[in-house]
């Protein structure tokens, strides 16, 4: 992992909202930014990976899930400043709806813990106000779109 403190540029970054049965995948971050914190699975762009690669390959690492990727539910900024007020980190995220096709969920090397949340239970977590907003939206899409005809997971 490099560090992408104080960067000169915005870095991209992806994000996975995987819906599984009406339930949705979080982890808790084992590093900054975010570290200790539970949020949407995701990571940066590699130089020469597509945005859908990049998203296989994150929700692989953080989750054990192997994901069929679907819409972009969110384009955001992450941008977190220091005391100083100086840019910290920069992010601009992509957050894809996506579903399991094959794996079984695992915390990752990323990550703390990986959970598979009910909607009802998504306060428990403290996610951050966009992250619950993004989640929400991504949920509404995931209603009106049939999940696609995959390898059996194991949600355990």
């Amino acid at each position: 992992m490099s560090d992408r403190t104080y960067p000169d540029r915005p870095y991209v970054g992806i994000g996975g909202i995987i819906v599984h049965e009406g339930r949705v995948v979080l982890v808790k971050r084992r590093f900054d930014p975010l570290a200790g914190q539970w949020s949407i699975p995701g990571g940066a762009v590699e130089t020469g990976e597509t945005l859908e690669a990049c998203v296989v390959r994150e929700m692989g690492e953080e989750t054990g899930f192997v994901v069929e990727v679907g819409p972009v539910v969110e384009v955001l900024d992450r941008i977190t400043r220091d005391d100083e007020g100086r840019v910290l980190y920069h992010f601009v995220l992509i957050d894809y709806l996506c579903w399991p096709v094959g794996g079984e969920l695992r915390a990752g090397s990323d990550v703390a813990e990986a959970a598979l949340a009910e909607p009802t239970e998504l306060a428990q977590y403290q996610l951050t106000e966009k992250a619950l907003a993004v989640i929400e939206r991504a949920l509404e899409m995931a209603r009106d779109m049939p999940p696609p005809v995959g390898q059996e997971v194991d949600s355990a």
